[in-house]
Formats: structure tokens, C-alpha cells, sequence
């Protein structure tokens, strides 16, 4: 004889499974998609500052922006979990990735951003003045970059090294630093 919980267990389980599939079908938001948005709630004003920082705009002369990155993208992110804001730039530089660290080092340096680690591919830095939640990132794009986040590598990456200027924190202002 079947435990009188061991029924309803069973059908629980399965109705959840249905409504979750559901949502997924009819591109309905289910509950954890909901929390996980729930980060992002009125992080508008601080998307705002991360994108008036001036080393976005900072490149070497030569520069290009690369068609459908002409705008400033920013915004709240959290697909993975926990939020994170963003605002960042794409560009094409036509000569070597040198060249980009020795201008975003300076640039960054020169607006009060101090280094972080010494990796070749990715340039981190955070703030002075203690902000422990904001990092500013420069790091050259490769075909599984662009990939990985559905963009495409347009004509104008062909001319030289893409590369993206990246600020971004934390939703909840916990602390993030730059990964060494």
C-alpha cells in the first residue's frame, strides 16, 4: 500500500515539471527567471554612472567602431545568477595589442584607476578611493567571444584587433574585484 504522500509527491513534482516547461514554450517568465530580474531593479541611475566613466570613450588614434557597436551598450545582466551592471564599447584598433594596453593603462591610470595583475589578454583595474564593487576591464575579442554572446565579427573587425572597454559592479554592492 502506497503512502498517502508518496502520491501527491509524484503529481507535484510532475505539474511542476508541465508549468515549467510551459513557461519555457510560451516564453513565459517563471519564478527563478523573476528573482534572478528582481536583481536588477532600480540599478537604472547607477547603469547611468558606470557609463559616463571617460575611459569608455578613451582609444588610440586609429581607432575604429566597428558597425553595430556604434552605441554605448549598458544595462543589468543576470542570467547567471547574480546581477551585474554594465557599460561597455567595442572597438578595432589596426595595429598590435601593444599598443592598446600602453593607451588604456595610461588612460585608466591618468582617471584615478589603479592596475590589477598583469594578464596579457585582459587589462583589470578598480577604482581609488576604495569602491570595491566597480572594475573597469579592457580585453581583445576573439571569434568565440563574439560567439559566446551572439554578436558577429562584422568587416571592421578584419582591419585590426577588436576589443572590448568594459565598467561594471555588482547590483548589490557587494565587493568585486579583478580576477589575477
Amino acid at each position: 500500500m502506497r503512502s498517502p504522500r508518496t502520491a501527491p509527491g509524484r503529481r507535484t513534482r510532475v505539474l511542476l515539471a508541465v508549468v515549467c516547461a510551459a513557461g519555457v514554450l510560451t516564453g513565459c517568465q517563471t519564478l527563478a527567471d523573476a528573482a534572478l530580474d528582481a536583481g536588477c531593479e532600480g540599478t537604472e541611475s547607477r547603469v547611468a554612472k558606470l557609463g559616463s566613466y571617460r575611459v569608455l570613450d578613451s582609444r588610440p588614434r586609429g581607432t575604429v567602431v566597428p558597425r553595430g557597436f556604434e552605441d554605448l551598450d549598458s544595462g543589468c545582466w543576470a542570467d547567471s545568477g547574480e546581477a551585474w551592471l554594465y557599460a561597455e564599447r567595442t572597438y578595432v584598433f589596426p595595429g598590435g595589442r601593444a599598443e592598446v594596453v600602453r593607451h588604456y593603462r595610461r588612460a585608466a591610470e591618468r582617471d584615478g584607476w589603479t592596475p590589477s595583475g598583469a594578464a596579457a589578454e585582459r587589462l583589470c583595474f578598480t577604482p581609488a578611493g576604495g569602491d570595491d564593487t566597480t572594475t573597469l576591464e579592457v580585453y581583445f575579442l576573439t571569434e568565440g567571444v563574439l560567439d559566446a554572446e551572439g554578436s558577429t565579427a562584422g568587416p571592421g573587425f578584419g582591419s585590426g584587433e577588436g576589443y572590448r572597454v568594459a565598467v561594471t559592479a555588482t547590483a548589490d554592492g557587494s565587493a568585486a574585484g579583478c580576477a589575477d
